[in-house]
């Protein structure tokens, strides 16, 4: 912990230096490790809402996994901007360009509220029509509205917090990205018993502590620009929606963008199926899913270690250190991804029993679930390295087709036929199979995109 403190503390030139000459060995990581804490972090308050809340009942657990979904479309409205402004940053940063990049920070970052305002505002106002259309049934229906009730409060820090996250990241300051998601995750688990049992508030209670943790990751995040401790930034009078800004923004981070449209409809049209078929499903579905975010955060994490080192070598013009930072990333992602599908793959029904109570048939689908996706997962690791180098390199069309295969456009056609054919434990694999698909795409881009790397060098 204490190297990443050191690299809180380094100044714009340190850390510029760091991501150019350090042994990239070190630097992946070093970037790494600080986005891997936070999203476990946040992985387990994002649990934290679903173990608590298991004490009222499969109803209330199927709500939570219903509102899923609206964290994705909040996502949505966050990742586009964050993902193409990380890409663009990384790339300024490395050419020397500093003022382009806080315009592009500044410009992503109140865009990103302005949406997550509108996203909150139209949300209230159709509240249960908006439930239904995420998959809620009769008897979850009020629980989810509950929920849903105090989330989309947060929703415009929520968007904003992705951008500063991904910005913070895209300059090699992980630490402080860090301390961001982590302090909000702690403080979740402590407020959801507080919340839902000393209060008594129920599923409102997991709810509130949710909004009020992101509110507090906001002010987190937003103090190292305000007190200018980054190489950007951040001012209403940097706003800038220039066609090249923009441009590129939406360039690259559409695919993220489409990615998370793409797994909100795929999210709807599951809970949907899974609900007629009975609410064990939906919820054991749902709570296999939570318990993915702990392998999917360390996956994620590295390749956010990854894309920001990639893209400043490239605007740098090192490309030797983008085929090595690729290389090692690739080793490491699915040798990484081995290690944690087959542990969580032999512990699998123990870890489910703690979430699925006594409910016989959402232990089964959870535990069926969980199992197929962690045979999938090495798979996963090295499509989302593949992904990455698309969008350090600013091939927004490969970028766009990896990121929108996995939830998206190898996912959503089997739902329905398999749902069909196998029911319940049909719906479990559907993921497991979907990552399948999406290796055959990435194969033929990965071999793509080395190629281009190759071809610059000298």
């Amino acid at each position: 912990m204490k190297s990443l403190r050191q690299q809180s503390n380094l100044d714009q030139e340190q850390r510029r230096v760091m991501m150019l000459n350090a042994p990239i060995s070190k630097v992946i990581p070093q970037m790494a490790i600080p986005t891997i804490i936070a999203f476990l972090i946040n992985s387990i308050y994002s649990m934290a809402d679903t173990y608590f809340v298991t004490a009222l009942g499969t109803n209330a657990t199927a709500a939570v996994s219903v509102n899923a979904s609206l964290d994705q479309v909040i996502l949505m409205c966050g990742s586009m901007l964050a993902m193409g402004a990380n890409s663009y940053i990384a790339r300024l940063l490395g050419k020397g360009d500093d003022k382009k990049a806080s315009q592009v920070l500044s410009t992503a970052f109140f865009l990103a509220a302005g949406i997550g305002l509108t996203l909150a505002l139209f949300g209230s106002i159709f509240m249960t029509p908006m439930v239904r259309l995420l998959g809620a049934t009769a008897t979850c229906e009020r629980y989810a509205i509950e929920y849903a009730t105090y989330v989309l409060l947060a929703a415009p820090f929520m968007a904003a917090n992705f951008v500063m996250n991904q910005c913070l990241r895209s300059e090699g300051n992980a630490f402080l990205s860090m301390m961001g998601m982590s302090v909000g995750g702690i403080l979740n688990c402590i407020l959801d018993p507080f919340f839902i049992t000393r209060l008594n508030m129920g599923v409102a209670g997991a709810s509130l502590a949710t909004a009020i943790c992101k509110l507090i990751s906001f002010g987190i995040l937003i103090v190292p620009y305000l007190k200018r401790r980054s190489l950007l930034h951040l001012s209403i009078r940097n706003f800038c929606m220039s066609r090249d800004i923009m441009a590129e923004i939406v360039g690259v981070g559409s695919s993220s963008m489409f990615r998370s449209g793409l797994a909100v409809v795929s999210a709807i049209l599951l809970n949907q199926i899974a609900g007629k078929i009975s609410d064990s499903v939906l919820a054991g579905i749902g709570v296999c899913n939570k318990i993915m975010m702990f392998p999917f955060g360390i996956i994620l994490g590295f390749g956010s270690g990854f894309q920001p080192v990639v893209g400043f070598n490239w605007g740098a013009k090192r490309y030797d250190r983008v085929s090595e930072s690729y290389r090692f990333s690739s080793w490491i992602s699915v040798l990484g991804s081995t290690v944690l599908g087959a542990a969580l793959f032999v512990t699998a029904p123990a870890i489910i029993r703690i979430f699925a109570g006594q409910d016989p048939d959402m232990l089964h689908i959870a535990t069926l679930c969980l199992r197929l996706q962690c045979l999938a997962l090495p798979i996963h690791g090295w499509v989302v390295v593949v992904n990455m180098l698309c969008v350090s390199l600013g091939n927004a069309k490969g970028a766009l087709l990896l990121s929108t295969s996995r939830q998206g456009t190898c996912f959503i056609p089997i739902i329905v036929p398999m749902g069909k054919l196998f029911g319940g434990d049909g719906l479990a694999g559907v993921q497991a199979v979907a990552d399948v698909f999406s290796l055959v795409l990435a194969v033929p881009l990965a071999i793509r995109m080395k190629r281009k790397i190759r071809s610059m060098n000298p």
